[in-house]
This record gives C-alpha cells, structure tokens and sequence, in this order.
C-alpha cells in the first residue's frame, strides 16, 4: 500500500494524528530529499515521543524520475507499507509526488492520499482575493521569454492567480506585475505557519517599495487579484494567423502570446 502524506510546512502541530498513525507502521519511506525527512522524523519523534520502523528511504526528484521508476522495484509498494512525503506541504502540488501517482495507476498499485498542510490553500484564503474560483500557476519559469508571457497571461486571467516565488525573485515579480498595471491588488505571505510569517497586501506599486525594506528570507506565496478588466473576446492564436500581415509581424505577435522565439516561429510560417 502507497501512501501519500503531506509533511508541515512549518509548524510541525500542523502534522494530522492520521499522518503519524501512517509514518508509525511505514516500512518504506520515498521522499524528495532524504536529509530533510529524516530531519522531520527526528523532530516529530521528539515532539510527540513516538518511535517510526522505517528500515529503507528512497529519494525521488524533479531529476532523477527517469532512473527512480527505472530501477525501483514496484512489487514493494504492493507488500510492505509505503509512503511518499514530500519536503513540505501537500504531495503533487509542484512536486514530484504526481510522478509516483501516475506511476502507481499504470502499475495497478494502491494507493491513498492524505489531507493535511498546503501553502497553496492558506495564501487563498488569507488574501481575501479569493471568492471561488481561482488559477495555480506553480513557480513560473526562471527567466526569459516564457516567463514574461506567464506574467502577461496571469494578468489577463478573470480568476485571481496563486503561484510559488522564491526570495531571490519576488521583488523582480511584483515589479513586473506593477509595469504592467500598477494599481493591481496583491496578496503576499512568506513563512507561512512559522515564527516569522508574514503578510503583505497592497497594489502593485505599493508592494514593490515594501518589499525594498523587508527580509525576503523563506519561501513565498502570491495571490494576484484578477483582471478587473477582463473581456471574454480574447485575440487567439488563430486570429493572428488569419490577419492579413506580413510573416514577421505574424511571428513577432505569435511570440508576445506564446513565449515562443519569433525567428522560429517565422520559420515555421514561411515553410
């Protein structure tokens, strides 16, 4: 049996009583980061004065999934107890327990998942952007074209649009967001769940000076108001190839859409 358990994502009294009641009779333990959910089994053995039987710890990651699944022996998910934790917070939400759920569906393996921690969640709630609907964009691309279409496509998005930011970026990222509209409404939270969370919400412009004069320290989370200004009638990619201009300003408006390379795209056209 495969389960898939969600780990703190910073208070460890966080941890559901079904979650130990699961890592207790675990035998076998997949995680993202060995280090790391050792370091969370000796914390909550301490905490709670409880004692965990796991006798094998694998490791599976966003780069090693190919040789993992290639050499891991799929019979043990089916004898023993097994569970899948990640670093922090709910499995398979930008993580790469979603691999071991496909995994486990092709291979006719049970498995359960668990409720417990999620950032994801506690941002949409504690933003008060957030009625019903919203968008998860995960952590966008690093840099470079893709990321500016992310950004342009999540401002025109008419549902408020969660994503992942790491301390390094999050000022580049609200000051991205302002260029394009300053008075947009913004929801921040860093540290969510520890000692030193905190939260921040502002327009765009506003946000971009708080956060000159923070700690940026931690893993943040963004809630992005929708557009206030959304229109259903939305120029496609079809629209563009059916307008009568010439290939390059084809290419060079297929490319401000898509975060593709214009030259390539104009290739494609005139071939």
């Amino acid at each position: 049996m495969l389960y898939l358990i969600p780990t703190p994502i910073g208070n460890l009294s966080d941890i559901s009583s079904r979650t130990l009641e699961v890592l207790q009779s675990c035998e076998i333990l997949i995680c993202e980061d060995t280090r790391v959910s050792k370091k969370l089994l000796n914390l909550l053995s301490d905490k709670f004065q409880i004692s965990f039987k796991i006798s094998q710890f694998y490791s599976l990651h966003t780069h090693n999934e190919a040789e993992f699944f290639a050499s891991f022996d799929a019979a043990l998910l089916r004898e023993k107890v097994c569970a899948y934790a990640s670093d922090a917070g709910m499995p398979c939400i930008s993580d790469p327990g979603i691999a071991l759920v496909k995994f486990a569906q092709r291979s006719g393996i049970a498995y359960e998942v668990l409720s417990g921690a999620n950032a994801l969640l506690l941002a949409a709630a504690a933003s008060g952007l957030v009625e019903k609907e919203f968008s998860f964009l995960g952590f966008l691309n690093n840099d470079g074209a893709q990321r500016k279409a992310q950004i342009l496509n999540l401002m025109q998005s008419p549902y408020p649009c969660v994503l992942y930011e790491s301390p390094k970026r999050v000022i580049k990222l609200i000051e991205q967001i302002a260029g394009i509209d300053a008075q947009r409404k913004i929801f921040a939270i860093k540290e969510a769940t520890k000692k030193f969370e905190t939260k921040f919400r502002a327009r765009a412009s506003e946000l971009a000076k708080k956060l000159q004069e923070a700690n940026l320290s931690g893993e943040w989370c963004v809630v992005v108001q929708k557009n206030p200004n959304f229109s259903p009638e939305k120029i496609t990619q079809n629209d563009i190839l059916e307008l009568e201009i010439s290939p390059k300003a084809k290419a060079k408006l297929l490319a401000k859409i898509t975060g593709r390379n214009a030259k390539e795209i104009y290739s494609e056209l005139t071939h």
